[in-house]
């Protein structure tokens, strides 16, 4: 008899992790290397969010909470939803986990039986599939590509929506590419989804406050209420907060679901850290007087990795409208070869081949879903990605 289960096999490490610690082991031995793997901003906590979180320290506010959140974080959550989405929900319709991750894989083992279909929209986030295959359900990919847009569109949508269809999830903007939709998109896509009852709607909404330019954030139940009874909404500190090692997330959604999360908590993890709590509500309740600032940074960045990148022979991106990232082919780069012989044959080849010979570490487009791409985050210094850039540069100069 095996020790380990059947389950453990259904699923892969998230790579986007696993490329990060290759790079802190490879910084370990002595080498200089960039990581532009990890999605997190790299802004610091704002002080008056961690002044909230000392406070209940020294308040001793550090013992057991309700499972699924204290009421007041719950309130500013609540009032958050009205106030910038306008969308009406009771507190016992939210919950509160350990980062959006803990209350994706809540919700799904709440909800997917075997063989239960998700439908997931290509480039996805790493850890969607995998949580969908730990659940027993069927990732049903729906692939896009750089000519796209990688945005889907509502006929593709339809064509994939079966019987045994549980949910869509909807992540705008996006995690890999930074696309965000349209209203009109929105709207095409709602069309759609409101001819088949039996379709749940998970809307992904971790990167709202990270979008460029003129656009606005609305989710698709913003432009289909009709939709509320059957969408559950996703969110959290992490991104908008630069609080990801604080791992709060939330989300929002039926009372009969939420109810059903907070069974599968208390047998889990129990409750989010008390401290984090705290300051999760100065957060939700802030000015946001940092965002602005914030976002001007990641667009210099942003303009600057895409006009160098387009200049680079074989790469090709779009320029994202949220989010962090750069999404970029890499398929004029395929069937050269490197410096000691080794042929470049798909995006995990040219990411190891950037590792080694730029010193950069990227994720592959594979890890998301699609090939040949490379994701990076500009999530980092000017100077860090001036100097990545050079060095990519470089190093595909040298391939034959």
């Amino acid at each position: 008899m095996s020790l380990l289960s059947k389950r453990i096999s259904r699923f892969q490490p998230s790579v986007t992790v696993e490329i990060s610690q290759k790079a802190r082991d490879l910084r370990s031995k002595g080498k200089d290397i960039i990581s532009l793997s990890s999605g997190e901003p790299d802004f610091d906590t704002p002080d008056e969010i961690k002044t909230e979180a000392i406070k209940a320290i020294r308040n001793n506010f550090t013992k057991y909470t309700p499972v699924d959140g204290i009421l007041d974080l719950k309130k500013a959550i609540k009032k958050k939803l009205w106030n910038e989405n306008k969308l009406n929900y009771n507190t016992d319709q939210i919950t509160v986990g350990v980062g959006g991750k803990h209350v994706i894989y809540n919700l799904f083992m709440s909800t997917i039986d075997d063989g239960d279909e998700v439908i997931i929209p290509s480039p996805y986030w790493v850890s969607y599939p995998d949580i969908i295959l730990l659940c027993k359900g069927k990732p049903i990919i729906l692939q896009t590509s750089l000519e796209s847009k990688f945005k889907i569109t509502a006929k593709q949508l339809e064509e994939k929506i079966s019987k045994k269809t549980k949910w869509f999830i909807m992540n705008s903007p996006s995690n890999p590419t930074g696309i965000v939709y349209t209203d009109t998109e929105l709207k095409e896509i709602s069309e759609v989804l409101m001819k088949y009852d039996h379709v749940n709607i998970l809307s992904d909404d971790i990167y709202e406050y990270i979008i460029y330019g003129e656009k606005n954030f609305h989710n698709i139940i913003n432009l289909e209420p009709k939709l509320y009874r059957r969408a559950f909404i996703v969110n959290g500190v992490s991104k908008g907060f630069s609080m990801t090692g604080w791992r709060i997330g939330y989300g929002a959604g039926s009372n009969e679901i939420i109810k059903s999360i907070a069974k599968i908590q208390s047998q889990s993890t129990t409750n989010p850290t008390s401290i984090s709590q705290m300051a999760a509500i100065s957060a939700l309740n802030s000015e946001k007087k940092f965002l602005p600032k914030w976002i001007f940074e990641f667009l210099k960045r942003r303009d600057f990795i895409y006009e160098k990148f387009n200049k680079i022979q074989g790469l090709e991106c779009i320029k994202p409208d949220g989010a962090f990232y750069m999404f970029t082919s890499c398929k004029g780069i395929l069937g050269k070869k490197s410096p000691d012989g080794r042929v470049i044959s798909d995006d995990v080849d040219f990411s190891n081949f950037i590792l080694e010979f730029a010193g950069v570490a990227v994720v592959p487009g594979k890890a998301f879903g699609a090939s040949p791409y490379f994701r990076i985050s500009y999530a980092s210094s000017m100077e860090l990605l001036e100097k990545a850039c050079d060095n990519i540069d470089s190093a595909i100069s040298l391939l034959k």
